[in-house]
């Protein structure tokens, strides 16, 4: 069963947060995909991928630099899944589609976005009402994640 994990943005931006938990996922030796909701902002995580930090390094490309099934991290702005993910990372409203195929689908959203925090309570009522196993993640006053009940 896919376990889709919400996570509210409030305290830090996504250029962020993303990258840390792309981290987590490769060093569990996860492969991920990332939607965003456009191909403009696609190739802005493309570049923030590249550029977050001097010290750490994030294998990643998208269908223009080609061998993408052998990406550890694939960035699309579409609802494909060249490199066998394990985890899809959704970011920027992108539309979910079907997650069955998944064991991790991550759901980022804006908590101060009125727009994108209507889209996170209706996708929670789908996924609940699908059986999924769901849990929701909010970051404190130190931008730590607290999963709440």
């Amino acid at each position: 069963m896919t376990e889709v994990l919400f996570y509210h943005l409030e305290a830090h931006p996504l250029e962020r947060v993303l990258p840390v938990l792309v981290e987590r996922c490769l060093e569990r030796g996860w492969r991920a995909v990332i939607q965003a909701g456009s191909d403009e902002r696609r190739d802005a995580l493309d570049q923030l991928l590249w550029t977050f930090s001097d010290a750490a390094f994030l294998p990643h490309g998208t269908s223009r630099d080609g061998f993408t099934a052998e990406q550890p991290v694939y960035l699309t702005a579409e609802g494909d899944n060249p490199n066998g993910s394990t985890v899809r990372f959704l970011v920027d409203r992108a539309e979910p589609g079907e997650l069955g195929t998944y064991q991790r689908a991550v759901l980022i959203f804006d908590g101060n976005d009125a727009d994108a925090l209507a889209d996170a309570r209706r996708y929670w009522k789908q996924f609940k009402a699908a059986g999924l196993d769901l849990s929701y993640w909010k970051q404190d006053a130190g931008g730590r994640w607290q999963k709440k009940a």
